[in-house]
């Protein structure tokens, strides 16, 4: 196996990391780590292939959402050194999850065409910068609202774990940093260096950026990822809903086989999971909140509280002022 210095700085995979303030410990940690056992033999640790450097205005200790504490490793230096520059967010709570030179240093790396990736919420912190308007943002399902509410012209998905093209790359967090972080070493080290690291990591195999986020909405049982990925597409399509050939073509079929599947799956239309999906919704907000029966229909998609009330009806057998009144006696 080369040493490091057997191998060309030029050709070392070299990766600066950018950290919010109450950054995800896990997501962090699990695409470092990544990094890591694919840089060298099983578990050796040596940076043979890859390097890399966690970034900070200042040298002070940032501090995770977990409480753990990280040291950064460099100043901001010069962003053409590095292959990619990722940020990884945290909680949203924080009104500055950065500082200003922080924000201006990415600018500097997006000018110099060095690809930036945000890892969990860390693309709020690029898309509040700016730089990720002209590219399609993952994110996770949980925080899909929140982008959208804060960043309606971008364009968004919650379906799948994370995308990455050449000069932006964006991550849901949690264990998909792991998957990313295996594409890029494969990308720009070796399958075999991929495969390395996630033996060590107990990682049986990484999933791609097509595979669907971990989630089962409405609770209906299905290994199908087509299937997964409607249903997540429709729960982020609530208030603004889209037509039904529209919900097949971004699934990635027709809508012959989306209603076929649905059929099979779930003994019932795309359309009536749909609007099932919306009622979901709806009971949420009746529960949670003192909002008018109109400003709820609006949310979830009807036109007029008379057609939603109608149709709450039909589903769970009361009109929805007396389901709201059940459940706050």
């Amino acid at each position: 196996m080369k040493s490091a210095n057997d191998v060309p700085e030029i050709d070392r995979l070299k990766i600066g990391f950018i950290l919010a303030r109450s950054f995800t410990l896990s997501a962090f940690a699990l695409f470092v780590d990544t990094l890591r056992l694919a840089s060298d033999e099983t578990d050796k640790s040596g940076r043979v292939f890859a390097d890399w450097q966690l970034l900070a205005s200042t040298r002070n200790l940032i501090t995770s959402s977990c409480g753990v504490q990280v040291a950064p490793t460099s100043d901001f230096v010069d962003p053409g050194e590095f292959n990619y520059i990722v940020v990884v967010g945290g909680l949203l709570n924080s009104e500055f999850p950065v500082d200003g030179e922080t924000v201006s240093y990415l600018k500097r790396a997006a000018a110099a065409k060095v690809p930036l990736i945000g890892v969990c919420t860390g693309t709020f912190i690029l898309a509040e910068a700016g730089l990720m308007k002209h590219h399609q943002t993952c994110v996770s399902w949980l925080h899909f609202q929140a982008f959208r509410e804060r960043f309606p012209d971008h364009a968004v998905r919650a379906d799948r774990l994370f995308n990455l093209d050449r000069f932006r790359g964006s991550c849901a967090g949690g264990s998909s940093a792991a998957d990313m972080a295996a594409s890029i070493v494969r990308r720009h080290i070796s399958r075999e260096a991929e495969t390395n690291a996630l033996e060590v990591l107990q990682i049986e195999k990484a999933r791609s950026a097509s595979d669907i986020q971990p989630r089962r909405p409405l609770s209906i049982e299905s290994h199908d990822p087509r299937l997964k990925a409607a249903l997540i597409i429709m729960e982020n399509h609530i208030e603004h809903t889209i037509s039904i050939p529209r919900l097949a073509a971004l699934v990635g079929i027709s809508r012959r086989q989306l209603e076929r599947l649905f059929m099979e799956k779930t003994n019932s239309s795309p359309a009536l999971v749909y609007t099932r999906v919306r009622l979901e919704r709806a009971k949420h907000l009746l529960m949670q909140t003192r909002a008018p029966m109109i400003e709820i229909a609006i949310e979830v998609g009807f036109e007029n509280a008379s057609h939603f009330s109608r149709l709450f009806r039909q589903t769970y057998g009361q009109p929805p002022s007396k389901f709201r009144s059940a459940v706050s006696n």
